[in-house]
This record gives structure tokens, sequence and C-alpha cells, in this order.
């Protein structure tokens, strides 16, 4: 059995780190968004100016989106490069 190509694997690895990444910042970007929405919450119960607090919210809430449609791309990317990495392994048997 041969090893795998130094580049690929090099790939890989970088690509997972980057999805861990992700997936932290992800799940401290709800933590935070959660913390905002109980915010905006104690403001519209004082009877407050929440037009600012509810545009940070959405926007947190896109942002969040657009970060999960970039994590399920590192997803792909990790799938493929390891796809490959089987194939060059069963190939070069």
């Amino acid at each position: 059995m041969t090893a795998f190509p130094a580049d690929r694997v090099g790939q890989l690895q970088a690509e997972k780190t980057l999805l861990i990444k992700a997936e932290t910042d992800i799940e401290e970007g709800w933590t935070r968004l959660r913390n905002q929405q109980d915010l905006l919450s104690e403001l519209q119960a004082s009877g407050h100016d929440t037009a600012q607090a509810e545009r940070l919210v959405k926007l947190m809430q896109q942002t969040l989106i657009e970060w999960e449609r970039h994590r399920t791309l590192i997803v792909e990317r990790v799938a493929f490069l390891e796809g490959r990495l089987n194939v060059e392994m069963l190939r070069d048997r």
C-alpha cells in the first residue's frame, strides 16, 4: 500500500481544521444570537425603541445562514478529498 500524496493529505487536514473552526463559530454565533434575542425581548417589554436591535438580530441571523452555507461547502470539500484519497489508495494497491 502506498502512502497518500502529501498535497492531498495536507489539503484534507486543512479543510478538516476549517470545518472544526466553522462549527465552533456557528455554535458560538447561535449562542450570541439567542442572547441578543433575549435582550431585544427585554427592550420590547420595557417599551424601548427596538428598531436597531431588531436590525441587529436580523443581520446576525443572515450571517449565521451564510456561515452554515460555508460549512456545507467545507463538508463537501472534505468528502471530495476523502473520495479522491480512497480512489488513489485503491489504484496504488
